[in-house]
Formats: C-alpha cells, structure tokens, sequence
C-alpha cells in the first residue's frame, strides 16, 4: 500500500526532499505541503516539491492518508494538537525527528485511537537548509531507524517502512528508548563537538583553517533551533555521552603529558582501524 494523498508537515530540505523523492518513487500520489512562511511554500511549489500548499495545517492534513511531521522537534507538540481532529480515521502520521521517546509518547497521547502513529527517522540530510537545497536521491542508500512499541500498529508500521524503502532506505528498527541512548553518540553527540570546535578556535587562527577542519565542524552549520530542541529532549542521554568523551580527551591528555608516544599511536591507529571497520560495516535490515 502507498499513499495516495501525502500530507508533508514543514517543507524544508527533509519536507522538500521527500515530496520530490516521492514524486520520482509513486508519480499518481498527491503531495500536499504545510508551512508558517508564504515564500516558502511558494518555492516549495516552484520547484515541484508539492502540488498543493497551505498556510493552515488543518487543511492540509484533510484526506491525507499519510501525514509526515518535517518540522523541528520543539513544535510537534503544538502541531499534534491543532491537527489531531481534522485527520481521517485510518490516516498513519509518522515523523522525521532525531528523538523518540517524547515523541512516540506525545503522539500516542495526543491524537486519537483511529489514527495509527508510527515514530521514525531518516538518517540523511545536510547542514543546508530550506526547500531550495531539497533533493530526490537524498535518501537513497541511508538509513530510517523505526521505533515501534507494543501499541503500534502492525500495518501501519509495515506502511510507514514501505514508504520509506519506496524512497530508497533500508530499515531498522529499535525501541524509543534504544534509539535515544544511540543516537546521542552517534548524531547529537558529534555535533555538540563540532559546534565547540568552532567556538573554541581563537580570531586569528579560523582564517587559516583547511578541508580538515571544515570537513570535522561541517554539521556545525545546521539549524540552531532544530538542534537546540533534540538537545533538550535528549539531554540525559547527550549529558552521559559527553562525559563519556570527556574520559576520552582526559585518556589522550594523559598520554600527551606522560610522553606516551607509543600508547598515543596506537590509540591514533585503534582509532583509524574502527572507522575503517565501519566504513565496511551495513547495517541489518528488517525483513520484507
């Protein structure tokens, strides 16, 4: 099953890159988009993003059978409840959003029991943002982790990941809980780094930077209020995942004052030697 009215929630890059990845997976759905600015939703449509935009998420949301939430995390709370009554019994929401826990609860909590929530989150995007840069490959190959929980139901989730393999995704799946506590170290963590390493750089040194250092604090660039939400919500897990790091930087420290040069290089090429292994690694998917 595929859908036929698509409802996307925030037509920014992720918004955007799913209605164009749609259209070029399932030519006969319909794509309506939702946005609080004018000139995005006029670009959305420019670009064939969408085939229908709307200022009022209600309206958007009516007759869809699939509703995406695209925006930042802080705003699903407020957006669930201004949509909750306008959606068709049956209808399946699922998200984009890096965090699950508050959301999987939120969602259950809010809307209503004849429409089917499924949490999930497709790891692709860029630091760019805005419908401009959207784009229909920028799924393929990645991953979408799901989060079902004792409550979802079976069809929807089997649609939700169909839609998302539709798009080129492979699935895996794991609880609110599991997803939170990786994720940290994986995602949330790694830009809380790049962003103290652009802050941390004295005025006269950042002229002098190369490809290195862009390449490290390139995630640095992304939305300030999008991050600051997954932050907070993430908090516990992002507070553990930072001390853990600190153990890591007090362990390099340690070997740099003691003059540990072989300790030091084969930390460096235990280092290397893991993201080798994980430049090889695939992650498994759920079966069809």
């Amino acid at each position: 099953m595929y859908p036929k009215r698509l409802s996307i929630l925030g037509v920014g890059l992720l918004g955007g890159s799913i209605g164009l990845a749609c259209r070029a997976a399932a030519g006969d759905c319909k794509i309506v988009g939702y946005g609080h600015r004018a000139a995005s939703l006029e670009a959305a449509l420019s670009f064939g993003v969408i085939d229908e935009a709307h200022e009022d998420p209600l309206a958007a949301v009516r007759g869809a059978d699939l509703v995406v939430l695209c925006t930042p995390v802080g705003m699903f709370d407020k957006l669930l409840r201004r949509i909750a009554g306008a959606l068709e019994a049956g209808a399946v929401v699922t998200d984009v959003g890096s965090t699950k826990r508050s959301v999987v609860k939120m969602a259950h909590h809010i809307l209503p029991t004849s429409v089917r929530f499924v949490g999930s989150h497709p790891m692709a995007g860029s630091e760019r943002r805005g419908v401009e840069f959207a784009r229909a490959d920028l799924f393929q190959n990645a991953t979408c982790l799901t989060t079902p929980i004792a409550q979802t139901d079976a069809e929807a989730l089997e649609l939700v990941e169909g839609f998302w393999k539709k798009l080129g995704m492979r699935i895996v799946r794991l609880s609110p809980q599991e997803h939170d506590r990786q994720l940290a170290d994986i995602s949330h963590l790694p830009h809380a780094l790049a962003a103290a390493l652009v802050m941390m750089q004295d005025d006269i040194a950042m002229p002098l930077a190369g490809k290195g250092f862009l390449d490290t604090t390139r995630i640095a660039g992304g939305d300030g209020v999008l991050w600051r939400d997954i932050f907070h919500d993430n908090r516990d897990n992002v507070r553990s995942s930072l001390k853990r790091l600190r153990r890591q930087l007090d362990h390099f420290l340690a070997l740099l004052e003691r003059g540990k040069s072989e300790e030091l290089a084969a930390f460096l090429n235990a280092a290397a030697s893991r993201r080798e292994q994980l430049l090889r690694k695939k992650l498994p998917e759920v079966a069809d």
